[in-house]
């Protein structure tokens, strides 16, 4: 197929090359005879208002760019997207102007764990104080030495899958031994970073680092003034980062109107289900495998019937009878408490602001999204909403504070 400029260039080209000849015609014969003129299309101008393009033979060997690859302008924004980018802004700003210590109630009930506490021990104060994590207190240094919670429990028996024959090794450890001198470094398991944040730092801040660390949950530790010892305040979740959020911001949050599906929030690939009559063992090395804290519980039509969720594992192991971990995991799920807050399903087309309607009126702690059948599509964390709430649209990344 002809190149259109090259076939241009070479018709005005032709053009360009008669024009000397007529030039020649007009001389009189007094005019001695002068060395033929090359004409280019650079150096002759059209009748006026019409110029030839500068064309040069390396013009004809560079590839013409495609028109994929030509930068189409950039859609104007559709009110929808003004009203989800406002929306999101508002929220931040928010969230930079308000510290850790506003998302805490009125009133609270705090419970710290000594690090020399048996870990039989722990599990039965974890459950008849209705708690799923706890602070950790060193009592020889007087300072924060971490946060307990359902995955020391999972790498606890991991440790007894792995080394059956210590059983009765796990009757003498202590919350100490959870970290990387013992449990962790036996099973290869990477040791949870101790994260905290003063109190006073604003909730952005909080935010971020939970974040970047993957943490669920993060304690406020504070200093004290006169002895310079730390102090563990409280520990804030996620939920209630985000309960906080739909509480005090319902004007922003209302903007948010895109769709699950419009906004790509949650996983929806290679998801990790199990059955009712899978053994709890096996859920527990899916989640160790797969590092989640939960896996939906279907029927043979891939049908949502419920959640297991990690801290499920708490009361199977209670007393130090990890035996039950053959069991079901539909027995497993019998053992919950009567309080327990229910698995919420959503579908692709629900709104973003209807999410945070949800979190301001109940407990979630994540949601399943469903099709029309309920049948499982995707799970959507409540660490996926708060991603986005925070860096959508922003050019940093969770590298930040």
């Amino acid at each position: 197929m002809d190149d259109p400029s090259f076939s241009s260039a070479s018709k005005d080209n032709a053009g360009a090359g008669s024009m000397p000849t007529s030039h020649q015609q007009q001389s009189s014969g007094t005019v001695p005879p002068q060395p033929p003129v090359v004409a280019t299309a650079a150096s002759i101008a059209r009748p006026h208002g019409h110029e030839l393009p500068f064309v040069t033979p390396s013009s004809y060997l560079r590839p013409r760019p495609s028109s994929a690859a030509r930068k189409m302008p950039e859609k104007p924004p559709s009110p929808l997207d003004k009203d989800q980018i406002e929306g999101l802004r508002a929220i931040r700003d928010f969230l930079k102007v308000r510290t850790s210590y506003d998302v805490l109630p009125l009133s609270f009930r705090l419970i710290v764990l000594d690090n020399d506490l048996l870990i039989k021990k722990s599990l039965n104060i974890l459950i008849q104080n209705a708690i799923v994590s706890a602070p950790l207190w060193d009592s020889h240094n007087s300072r924060f030495a971490g946060l307990l919670t359902a995955t020391d429990y999972i790498n606890v028996i991991q440790y007894y899958c792995q080394f059956p024959d210590e059983m009765h090794k796990l009757e003498h450890f202590r919350l100490s031994s959870l970290r990387v001198t013992d449990i962790e470094k036996a099973i290869g398991a990477s040791p949870l970073e101790t994260v905290s944040v003063n109190p006073m730092r604003p909730l952005y801040e909080a935010c971020r680092r939970m974040l970047k660390t993957r943490a669920r949950r993060i304690p406020l530790v504070d200093v004290d003034d006169e002895t310079g010892r730390e102090m563990v305040v409280s520990v804030i979740t996620q939920y209630r980062i985000l309960k906080f959020i739909a509480v005090n911001n319902e004007h922003n949050t209302v903007l948010l109107k895109k769709s699950l599906r419009e906004i790509g929030l949650g996983s929806y690939k290679n998801l990790a289900t199990a059955k009712m009559n899978d053994s709890v063992l096996n859920v527990v090395d899916l989640m160790v495998k797969q590092n989640i804290s939960c896996v939906p519980i279907v029927d043979a039509h891939n049908r949502l019937l419920n959640v297991f969720e990690a801290v499920d594992i708490i009361p199977c192991i209670k007393g130090g009878m990890y035996e039950e971990l053959s069991s079901s995991v539909g027995e497993a799920l019998c053992r919950r408490p009567d309080d327990s807050p229910g698995i919420y399903t959503c579908s692709p087309e629900d709104r973003l602001d209807s999410i945070f309607d949800t979190v301001r009126k109940s407990r979630v702690h994540r949601l399943i999204v469903v099709d029309d059948d309920n049948r499982l599509v995707g799970v959507i964390s409540l660490s996926d909403i708060l991603k986005y709430v925070l860096l959508h649209g922003e050019e940093d990344d969770i590298k930040g504070p």
